[in-house]
């Protein structure tokens, strides 16, 4: 990957629905030299997928917790997780170092829900006690972090 492959990673990280001419003209490439270039990133797993940004609000999901996963002595981290994932509430699952193994983001539509689904993460087998911090305000959320990739490898433009 090269200057060039970061400035387009760059770009699509900030517009993802960009044209190919738009990012040339961003990189000083032809659209074809670029479509080609998107072609290897995508295949060799650097850009993963394209997807929309919604606002949790204006589908019905308002409250937004973070929940601490503390495992029990016998679980085993890969099947927790495996669980946490069947859960359509669980919106993102992190490994984290300190006395809980996993942190959980959790989107809902009122409080009630948040504790249901509460009740549903403690009966998760391997699942020993749960901390939740409900989110009042979101500042900012899924913002790209382009640092370095408009830079070279060793922090120099």
């Amino acid at each position: 990957m090269d200057q060039v492959d970061r400035k387009i990673i760059a770009a699509l990280r900030e517009n993802g629905r960009a044209t190919y001419a738009d990012l040339g003209r961003s990189v000083g490439l032809s659209a074809s030299s670029v479509h080609e270039r998107v072609g290897k990133l995508e295949a060799a797993g650097v850009i993963t997928g394209y997807h929309a940004m919604v606002d949790p609000n204006t589908v019905g999901l308002g409250v937004t917790a973070l929940v601490g996963i503390h495992p029990t002595d016998t679980a085993t981290e890969d099947d927790v997780a495996e669980a946490l994932g069947a859960l359509d509430e669980v919106e993102s699952c992190y490994a984290v170092a300190g006395d809980e193994a996993f942190v959980v983001k959790v989107r809902v539509s009122t409080v009630d829900d948040l504790e249901r689904t509460l009740g549903r993460l403690r009966r998760i087998p391997g699942v020993g006690r749960t901390n939740t911090t409900v989110v009042l305000s979101t500042r900012f959320e899924g913002r790209p972090n382009n640092a370095g990739l408009d830079e070279g490898r060793d922090g120099n433009a």
